[in-house]
């Protein structure tokens, strides 16, 4: 989450006379995170976020983005629910950007999450698995393997400005995981963006899933791929297979993984890392200095995509 366009309280009192929401009481950015503007309001019925979609999120997405919320939502799964205009649209239009206003979840994201955490995260990812699987709309992953090249493209000739090698690195992992991206596993709605900072605890029990603004189609074995990136990794770069166990063995409790997907996982956990350095290495260098947002590090993946690239079989990530 984070704020690149600003939102003025007229410019909110006049969005809000299409919600019956009540008056604003309280209304201020959110800094976290890199993609959307983020706003928290609180009115007469309670407290929401109001997003306004930036950058990679297109307006001709948003059915699938909320109409999945709400989907997920009528199964159980605890995430935000957008709120309908008095004329039932989901969405509506604000200082020129598609926004929404979307109930908000109590709970903490956890920066250094446990092996107990992990475990309930790896659970709550098979249980929104299951949960999507009769959802009618679908939606390509355009960032994934056939996404990669446009990005790759832009940041190879400037990834040596951020770290000596990273060009390298970067056209050597894509061509390597290109060659051996599967494209026959079992598939449907995936979070694909599943981070301890989109995963709300409260009692040590998972209380939300949120930024689902990355979700689509694609395989689930990549989405723990994407977990075990995002969970399992230590600051100083270090894989805790500890950690990895409890994620994956949760995982495996509520939906059993195939021997196609095992095989494949340290292909998948590659081109997760490759992922997300080229996003956080494409914001690093497009940093707009004015706003009110955190790029992240992209190096902190490029540990990541180097410790893939030594890993032989999935048994080294704890299966």
């Amino acid at each position: 989450m984070a704020v690149y366009t600003e939102v003025s309280f007229e410019d909110l009192e006049l969005f809000l006379a299409d919600y019956e929401l009540g008056a604003p009481l309280t209304f201020k950015g959110i800094a976290e995170g890199v993609e959307n503007s983020n706003y928290f309001l609180q009115t007469g019925r309670g407290s929401f976020i109001l997003t306004l979609y930036e950058k990679r999120v297109h307006s001709h997405d948003l059915p699938f983005f909320l109409g999945l919320l709400e989907h997920l939502a009528a199964r159980g799964i605890a995430c935000p629910l957008p709120v309908r205009s008095r004329n039932g649209a989901q969405s509506a239009t604000l200082n020129g950007r598609p926004a929404a206003v979307l109930t908000f979840l109590n709970g903490l994201s956890l920066r250094r999450p446990e092996a107990v955490h992990c475990a309930a995260a790896g659970a709550a990812l098979a249980a929104l698995h299951d949960a999507g699987k009769d959802f009618s709309l679908t939606r390509p992953n355009r960032l994934g393997a056939d996404g990669w090249r446009e990005l790759a493209e832009f940041c190879i000739p400037l990834a040596d400005r951020v770290e000596d090698g990273l060009d390298a690195l970067i056209a050597a992992a894509h061509a390597t995981l290109l060659a051996k991206w599967p494209r026959d596993l079992p598939a449907g709605v995936i979070h694909a963006d599943l981070f301890p900072d989109n995963v709300l605890f409260m009692n040590g029990q998972v209380s939300g899933l949120i930024d689902f603004y990355f979700a689509c189609n694609d395989a689930y074995a990549y989405d723990l791929a994407v977990m075990l990136n995002s969970w399992c990794f230590e600051a100083d770069g270090a894989y805790n297979i500890t950690k990895a166990r409890s994620l994956i063995a949760a995982y495996r409790r509520e939906r059993s993984l195939t021997d196609a997907e095992i095989e494949v996982l340290p292909v998948l956990a590659g081109g997760a890392a490759l992922r997300f350095l080229l996003t956080r290495l494409y914001d690093w260098l497009n940093h707009d200095p004015n706003a009110l947002v955190r790029p992240k590090d992209p190096r902190e993946f490029a540990k990541r995509l180097r410790f893939h690239q030594k890993v032989k079989t999935a048994a080294e990530y704890g299966l």
